[in-house]
């Protein structure tokens, strides 16, 4: 079986770099696709509160027959539930839904530019317990570089992983570089711009990354598909990348992606493809006590 190649943190802690989105999967549909994903080869998982399906994901985990020491588990904690000792809960939620005592990488959803003491608050709980052993890493998601310096300067601990929208037509470079020169793994969700073409998200007009063409030139040439060319790109620019599926088919495909590389002149072209538009929720505009998602009980 092929091993996915890992990336050091900057705690000395590894983590695949690839792994198994379930943004948007459905609860009945998750323990099976994280079944599916873990016997494909996939070692790392990720997940949010705000997902609403980390019990599927534990169960997912359980039913693979894998020691928990060999899938690395990531999820997020949710806005309404930052504050020091509101995370510290937060985490406790997490664990007993996944059914896990040590969480791999716990990360926040937002950085809430409005309510930022918050956020800090919340990082500060986070840093406890990775203090404590209860996890391995901390890190934060959607942190834009204004954002990751204001948090770096009121906190001790560097965040680990940055998880944002990275994709051949949103690459955020100035959010990948303000993460590399913090020493911070700049991860991408939504890597084969689903963002694109989920219903529900913007217009009818956006156009689908699977359909443009130089992708799929290039794909031809190294008979792949384009979901595949993608997801290289990302590897071999050094990033993490979490794809979604629940289509047992999309879930090997997307593994698939060891076996080929991408040329200098490829990586250059799908770059060039950047519009510096982006197609997700926008994160300065987030206020959760405008708009609050309740993060149940375990």
């Amino acid at each position: 079986m092929t091993t996915v190649p890992s990336l050091a943190l900057n705690n000395g802690v590894t983590m695949p770099q690839l792994g198994f989105g379930v943004f948007q999967a459905d609860p009945s549909e998750t323990a099976r696709a994280v079944e599916t994903a873990l016997a494909t080869g996939y070692r790392h998982i990720d997940t949010a509160a705000a997902y609403f399906n980390e019990r599927e994901v534990g169960e997912g985990i359980r039913r693979s027959g894998l020691d928990r020491d060999q899938v690395f588990v990531e999820t997020k904690v949710w806005a309404t539930d930052y504050g020091h000792h509101r995370t510290r809960h937060a985490f406790d939620k997490a664990a007993a839904k996944l059914g896990v005592e040590t969480i791999d990488l716990l990360i926040l959803h937002q950085p809430v530019p409005l309510r930022f003491d918050r956020t800090i608050e919340a990082y500060k709980g986070l840093e406890d317990l990775l203090e404590a052993g209860e996890v391995r890493a901390i890190g934060v998601s959607n942190f834009m570089p204004e954002h990751l310096e204001r948090l770096i300067a009121s906190t001790d601990v560097v965040p680990a992983v940055n998880q944002i929208e990275v994709h051949p037509y949103f690459r955020q470079t100035a959010a990948q570089q303000a993460n590399a020169e913090h020493g911070v793994v700049s991860q991408a969700w939504s890597p084969i711009g689903g963002i694109t073409f989920y219903p529900g998200w913007g217009g009818d007009d956006r156009r689908s990354t699977l359909q443009d063409p130089v992708i799929g030139e290039i794909s031809k040439a190294h008979g792949r598909t384009p979901a595949q060319v993608m997801l290289r790109w990302h590897l071999q620019q050094g990033r993490s990348a979490i794809p979604k599926s629940t289509d047992p088919g999309r879930i090997a495909e997307n593994f698939d992606v060891f076996g080929f590389e991408l040329t200098a002149a490829d990586l250059a072209r799908i770059d060039a493809l950047d519009t510096g538009v982006r197609s997700g929720p926008d994160p300065e505009t987030l206020d959760p006590d405008r708009s609050p998602l309740v993060i149940p009980e375990a």
